[in-house]
């Protein structure tokens, strides 16, 4: 089979397509046909450090849809031409190839109304969203919700799925795509550039402050967010914890949520790698129903790759990148 590869740790701009061995399957896995692979900052990031489970050449590529082609021992809820999409495990080889392999309890089905490429746009930023909103928030307790990095993917789907949650919702993004975070359902936006996040957000809400932040962008700007909590508040970070010293004891009474959703790969927890699937489902659903965006905003080939990452790691994309293998 044809795949991307990276030849060492911290080359992955300089990746190639070449020829490999299709892999072979192990009990409980599916061979996917891959159609389509969603682009993350997870994959410059993770292929910059390695990682200690790594056999090179590596294949990037978390976010993968296509038909499955094979079926392991054991596998029973999948056939041969069921079209799929799902979270990767980052230990193993990913999906920026003509075929990969998956544990079968991770995956969804789409459905006929929804495309490849628009699957693949949605599970590491879109599952992260939904985890973050519906597996870790009291929602029925939450009313105003601060999602940072709206123009983003995980931003972007979290102001969808919070809007659809009938939230208000305020968002930081900058100016030139305060227009696009309102499209996706954002109530306010504000300009993290130009204005001070804590003191808008607390003119929006009265003084009270925000029932909840959800934060993929630093340890710093989560640790700069509890500052805009209410008493009671919650905080979901994902791209490193705040520094949980900044808020005294017996003062806001804030509950803190780390969202590590690729763990659930490592957790030997069948039940929370089985929500994987479930999560996608749920996105699928409201895709396919046009309740929510997959964000695709462009669609690439496979030698296109390390160029569309480098762009990601340049952190001013709008919306989802996905490379078509077929």
């Amino acid at each position: 089979m044809k795949a991307l590869l990276l030849r060492e740790k911290g080359q992955w701009k300089d990746m190639k397509v070449e020829e490999v061995e299709t892999p072979n399957l192990d009990p409980g896995e599916i061979l996917v046909e891959v159609y389509a692979v969603g682009l993350n900052p997870v994959d410059y990031k993770t292929a910059t450090g390695g990682n200690s489970n790594w056999s090179y050449p590596h294949i990037l590529g978390l976010d993968v849809a296509g038909i499955v082609a094979g079926i392991g021992e054991g596998v029973t809820q999948w056939k041969k031409g069921d079209r799929v999409v799902y979270h990767g495990d980052l230990t193993k080889k990913g999906g920026y190839a003509e075929y990969t392999v998956t544990t079968a309890h991770t995956v969804s089905r789409i459905p006929g109304e929804v495309t490849f490429e628009d699957a693949a746009a949605l599970p590491t930023a879109g599952y992260t969203a939904y985890q973050s909103l519906f597996r870790k928030l009291p929602l029925d307790r939450v009313e105003t919700i601060l999602i940072h990095g709206g123009a983003g993917g995980v931003g972007g789907f979290a102001v969808q799925l919070a809007k659809h949650a009938g939230k208000k919702v305020i968002s930081t993004a900058s100016s030139h795509n305060h227009n696009y975070v309102k499209s996706l359902g954002a109530d306010y936006a504000i300009d993290y550039h130009l204005e001070d996040v804590t003191a808008r957000v607390m003119e929006i809400t009265n003084g009270h402050g925000v029932d909840a932040v959800v934060d993929a962008v630093s340890r710093q700007s989560a640790t700069d967010s509890l500052d805009t909590l209410a008493f009671l508040g919650h905080i979901v970070f994902i791209s490193g914890a705040p520094d949980f010293t900044k808020v005294k004891p017996f003062t806001k009474s804030v509950s803190y949520h780390e969202i590590a959703l690729g763990a659930a790969h490592q957790s030997g927890n069948h039940k929370a790698q089985q929500d994987l699937g479930i999560m996608g489902g749920e996105m699928l659903k409201l895709v396919s129903e046009r309740k929510i965006s997959s964000m695709l905003k462009e669609i690439i080939s496979l030698e296109e790759v390390p160029d569309a990452l480098s762009r990601l790691s340049e952190r001013h994309v709008k919306g989802k990148i996905v490379a078509k293998i077929k």
